[in-house]
């Protein structure tokens, strides 16, 4: 189970992911697309809870080893479909 996600901003729209997995530690770099975030209505959403949301929903479908070292946001649902549903209702509930 991942004991813990830090993230750190890059810049704007890329973040800095790492995933501690136990004695492993698992290094990630994410970008944010302003396109996703305009069609999901997230531009009040900070992009930090919206990368920390993002990765918890990824660790609940697979290991840290298995997410990509540097990918976009937006290819999330080409493998889990129910992404954006999910990070709607995620970000709604705090």
């Amino acid at each position: 189970m991942t004991t813990g996600i830090t993230i750190t901003a890059i810049d704007p729209d890329w973040f800095g992911v790492q995933l501690e997995d136990g004695a492993t530690t698992t290094s990630h770099r994410v970008h944010v697309p302003d396109a996703l975030i305009a069609g999901l209505g997230l531009a009040d959403i900070d992009r930090e809870r919206i990368v920390h949301e993002s990765f918890a929903f990824l660790l609940e479908r697979e290991p840290p080893s298995s997410i990509l070292g540097e990918f976009s946001l937006d290819v999330i649902p080409r493998y889990f479909p129910e992404y954006h549903d999910e990070l709607r209702r995620r970000l709604e509930k705090r």
